[in-house]
C-alpha cells in the first residue's frame, strides 16, 4: 500500500501529516512521491483563512480524476477543513472515503488503516512507536487545540480546547526521532507555552531534552506573548540547544484593534515582553505576524502597526489580510475595510518588513554563523535564516559558514573547515 501525503496549512498540519504517515510506514505501508504513483492519498487541510479553505476544496475536487481513473483508490481528507465542514464535506465530494476532522488528529494512522482494512477486508496491522519521518529537523507536537479566545480565529472551534501530551511522553517521542536521525526538534502547539504537566512547563520540558543526547538544536512555536515569562526566557538562554530564535505573533499596534481581537495584552505590553526577551537572550531574533484591514481598522490604526513593526524590527513577519471566518465573534462585525485598501495596506507593511529583513541580512555578511545541514548544501542558522554553500557536507552536520552575501531571503557563503586559513 503506498501512501502520498499533501499538507495545506501550517506547522501543526504539517506535523500532523508526518506523524500520520510515520505511523503507517509502522504498519506497512510505503510513501509514494506523486499522487500518480499512490493506492491513497492523505490530504490535510487548513481553515485559518477563507483562501486557504477554497485552496483545500479546489484540490478535492481536482483529485476526482485521480480517483476516477482507479476506484479503488483511498482519498482521505483530514484537518481542519474537515472538522469545520463535516460531513457536509462527503456530500460535496462523494469521491471522498474518509473524513476525519482535526480533533482526531491523534488517531488518524488508526482510523485510516481501519476504514481501509474494512473496505477490503484485511485485518489491521498493529502499531508500533511513529519513527517520525527521517529529515534532520522534525517537528513534535506537544499539545493539541487551543483554549484562547481570539475573535477572528476558528482553531478552537476545528481543534477543541488545549490538551497536553504527558512530559515522558513527549521525551519518549524526543529520544526516538533523535535515535532515527533527526538533530532538530521543534515543539509544536497553538498556544505552546501554556503547555503544562503537573507542575512541568515548557521552561523545565526545554531543559529536560537540553540534555538528550544527539540533540543539537530545539526551537518552539507558537507562544502566546501574554504568556511569556523570565522563567521561559531563562530557560532559552541557558539551554544549549535552545536557539536564538522566538516567533511573537502581535497581529495589531492598535491597543483598540487587539482588544477586538481579544488578544490579552496591549501595544505596550508587547514591546516590554520583546524587550525583556532581547535583554534576556543574547543575540535573540524575533519574528511575528500582522493582520491588516481587521473590521473597523482606520488609518491612525494602521499607522500604529507601522509604528510597531518599526520599534520591533522583526527579522520575518507573516502579514495577512483579514478574511472573515464563519463561527467566529469577529465573523458579526461589518467587514468594512474595502479590498483595495486591506491590499494596500498589506503592500505596505510588507516593505517595512522586508527592509527590516534585508538589513538583518546584510547584518550577518562577513561574520561566521553556525548551520545545521538540511541538505548537503542547505541549512539554517541559528536565527532561523536560510543559508546556502556550494561544497557539500553531510546532512545533520553542524558547521561554521563565513557568510559572503545575502540574496532578499538566504544568506550564502562558505563552509569553514578548520583547516581553512
Amino acid at each position: 500500500m503506498k501512501l502520498h501525503a499533501i499538507t495545506l496549512g501550517c506547522q501543526m498540519s504539517a506535523a500532523d501529516g508526518s506523524e500520520t504517515l510515520a505511523r503507517l510506514r509502522e504498519r506497512g505501508w510505503a510513501a509514494a512521491e506523486s499522487p500518480e504513483d499512490a493506492d491513497a492519498i492523505f490530504l490535510t487541510t487548513c481553515s485559518v483563512r477563507d483562501h486557504a479553505e477554497q485552496r483545500a476544496l479546489s484540490l478535492i475536487g481536482r483529485l476526482r480524476e485521480w480517483k476516477a481513473k482507479d476506484p479503488k483508490r483511498f482519498l482521505v481528507v483530514a484537518g481542519c477543513v474537515a472538522e469545520r465542514l463535516g460531513q457536509r464535506l462527503a456530500k460535496r465530494f462523494p469521491h471522498v472515503d474518509l473524513v476525519l476532522g482535526s480533533k482526531k488528529a491523534g488517531s488518524y494512522a488508526d482510523l485510516v488503516a481501519e476504514a481501509f482494512a474494512v473496505r477490503n477486508s484485511e485485518s489491521p496491522k498493529a502499531i508500533r512507536n511513529p519513527a517520525g519521518g527521517d529529515s534532520v529537523v522534525q517537528s513534535l507536537t506537544i499539545m493539541r487545540g487551543c483554549s484562547c479566545a481570539c475573535s477572528y480565529c476558528i482553531v478552537p472551534s476545528v481543534r477543541g480546547p488545549e490538551l497536553c501530551r504527558p512530559a515522558d511522553e513527549i521525551l519518549a517521542e524526543a529520544r526516538a526521532r533523535l535515535a532515527g536521525g533527526a538533530r532538530e526538534l521543534i515543539l509544536l502547539g497553538q498556544r505552546v507555552n501554556a503547555w503544562r504537566d503537573g507542575d512541568r512547563d515548557l521552561a523545565g520540558l526545554l531543559r529536560e531534552l537540553d540534555s538528550l543526547p544527539g540533540l543539537a538544536r530545539l526551537r518552539f512555536m507558537s507562544p502566546h506573548p501574554a504568556l511569556c515569562d523570565e522563567r521561559l526566557f531563562a530557560a532559552l538562554a541557558g539551554c544549549r540547544t535552545a536557539c536564538e530564535w522566538l516567533h511573537l505573533p502581535v497581529q495589531s499596534g492598535s491597543d483598540r484593534l487587539l482588544g477586538l481581537m481579544g488578544r490579552g495584552y496591549t501595544r505596550g505590553q508587547f514591546l516590554d515582553t520583546a524587550r525583556r526577551l532581547r535583554a534576556a537572550v543574547r543575540g535573540v531574533v524575533v519574528s511575528t505576524d500582522i493582520i491588516v484591514g481587521f473590521p473597523s481598522e482606520t488609518e491612525a490604526e494602521f499607522a500604529e502597526t507601522l509604528g510597531l513593526v518599526s520599534e520591533l524590527r522583526p527579522a520575518t513577519a507573516f502579514c495577512f489580510k483579514y478574511s472573515g471566518r464563519e463561527g467566529t465573534p469577529a465573523a458579526e462585525l461589518a467587514d468594512d475595510v474595502p479590498a483595495a485598501v486591506k491590499e494596500a495596506r498589506l503592500a505596505a507593511v510588507n516593505a517595512v518588513v522586508d527592509r527590516h529583513t534585508a538589513q538583518a541580512l546584510q547584518e550577518a555578511v562577513g561574520s561566521m554563523v553556525e548551520v545545521l545541514a538540511e541538505t548537503p548544501t542547505f541549512g539554517r542558522t541559528r536565527t532561523g535564516f536560510k543559508a546556502r554553500w556550494k561544497s557539500p557536507v553531510a546532512a545533520g552536520r553542524l558547521a561554521p559558514l563565513r557568510v559572503t552575501a545575502a540574496t532578499r531571503r538566504t544568506l550564502l557563503g562558505d563552509i569553514h573547515e578548520p583547516h581553512d586559513p
